[in-house]
């Protein structure tokens, strides 16, 4: 709870900083409160135990993940001030909505109580509406935003609802009540129907199929920047917040249950990267990459040993690897009006250092050892196949040879094709992130167990 309070009062502080016209400490001094908050919690990370009547729960779940979604921001908002120079006077409210985000995201997964859930939700998507409409010059940024609002309005009206018949059958908010009754006691049919709603409001989220209409048009209008904080810190929360309602939420793997997890799992892999091979631009590839990946972290909901650690472990590797590319993209993209691959050509001749980082960061994404993708994916396929789940198996290994296509597009353009364009030199923040994102891979890749024995 203390965390949430901290990133709370963190966000705030960075409105009060712009009023004493200290714009250039905004960066720095959030970046060394979100390390502080970072060092605190992980120093709870042995304690268990609720706040304000059971509102708030904190255990190792909601610690490992809480950390993970810290260090996300915190590479986020270092890339901020390059980003943001040109706008210089607004950088306060874009740096505050991201902390404020974040608060969110920790409510999300610490929640003990529905309706801190709601909230966290809430907080979550109001600042990605904002983020996404930010650039009001630009008409695809306005579309962007508008579309995301109404779509995200009525999938949280969706969960709204799905709250209240939960309510509405077990009389509680609660997620110790709601897991008695319905684990000990005979409940309402429309329980059934009020976890459903709630699960479908958050395959939205994560953008799976067939809820996944919106996300590569929204991908493609906003700003570069909300693009990663939506590819990588807002699916990395709404995965990690639909595997704790599943596993609280339903009574019981039931076939039915695990067949609807099965078919979004292989809808969202298929049809996620068959439409990325159809893509040119860069940021619809990555919505669409996107899509397949949240198949595969779906599919963490069929497996009952180690499956928080190895959600962990998958979204930790995806997150490294796409704030990676987009530390790249922010760089090749700036000022582009078409983001296409064809802005990659040449790129491997000119930044041969960064073009490693992006091609090691695809690979890792294809799933190709020794990268922590490969790792990510095989523990993940390990543990489906002792489900008897054979077919979702096989498709996934299909998915990801498919993948390999358009990810290599973009590493052929950057090492057979030439360059059309002059490249200025690149901001020094994005080559040190991209190159200390690419060291966080391989030693993921290398020592899973770093992450994988977090959560027990």
């Amino acid at each position: 709870m203390n965390t949430l309070i901290a990133i709370s009062g963190l966000g705030v502080l960075c409105l009060l900083v712009e009023m004493f016209n200290a714009r250039k400490a905004i960066v720095p001094i959030t970046i060394l409160g979100l390390l502080a908050i970072l060092g605190y919690n992980i120093s709870v990370y042995n304690t268990l135990g609720t706040f304000y009547n059971n509102m708030m729960l904190v255990d190792r779940f909601s610690v490992a993940f809480s950390s993970l979604f810290i260090v996300i921001t915190t590479v986020l908002i270092t890339m901020s001030h390059e980003f943001y120079k040109d706008r210089p006077t607004k950088i306060s409210d874009f740096v505050a909505i991201k902390v404020f985000m974040l608060a969110g995201g920790v409510a999300m997964v610490s929640f003990g109580n529905l309706a801190m859930f709601f909230l966290g939700i809430e907080v979550l998507s109001i600042s990605l509406y904002i983020l996404a409409a930010s650039n009001r010059l630009s008409l695809k940024s306005n579309e962007a935003g508008m579309k995301y609002f109404l779509m995200g309005s009525f999938a949280s009206g969706i969960i709204l609802f799905g709250i209240a018949l939960i309510y509405g059958a077990t009389g509680s908010f609660d997620l110790t009540t709601i897991y008695q009754v319905t684990h000990t006691a005979s409940y309402p049919q429309w329980y059934i129907i009020g976890t459903i709603m709630v699960v479908i409001g958050m395959l939205f989220k994560i953008a799976a199929v067939p809820f996944h209409f919106w996300a590569p048009d929204v991908y493609e209008g906003a700003p570069a920047l909300t693009t990663a904080t939506m590819s990588t810190l807002a699916k990395v929360i709404a995965v990690a917040t639909l595997y704790k309602l599943a596993i609280i939420l339903v009574p019981g793997q039931t076939y039915a249950f695990q067949m609807i997890i099965v078919v979004v799992a292989m809808a969202s892999m298929l049809l996620g990267n068959i439409m990325a091979l159809r893509q040119n631009n860069v940021k619809r590839m990555l919505a669409f990459s996107g899509i397949s990946h949240a198949g595969f972290m779906v599919m963490t909901l069929l497996i009952s040993n180690n499956s928080a650690n190895i959600l962990l472990y998958y979204a930790t590797s995806y997150a490294v690897a796409g704030l990676a590319i987009f530390a790249v993209i922010f760089y090749v993209m700036k000022d582009k009006e078409n983001e296409t691959i064809d802005n990659f050509n040449g790129f491997g001749k000119t930044h041969p250092l960064l073009a490693a980082v992006v091609t090691t960061s695809l690979l890792s994404m294809a799933g190709i050892p020794i990268l922590s993708g490969f790792f990510a994916k095989f523990f993940l396929l390990s543990q489906v196949i002792q489900t008897g789940w054979i077919v979702l198996v096989i498709v996934a290994i299909i998915s990801s040879i498919i993948s390999v296509g358009y990810y290599f597009k973009i590493i052929l353009a950057m090492y057979t094709k030439d360059s059309e364009q002059e490249l200025t030199s690149i901001p020094l923040v994005y080559k040190i992130v991209a190159i200390l994102l690419l060291v966080a891979n391989i030693a993921i890749g290398l020592m899973p167990n770093l992450v994988l024995n977090l959560i027990s």
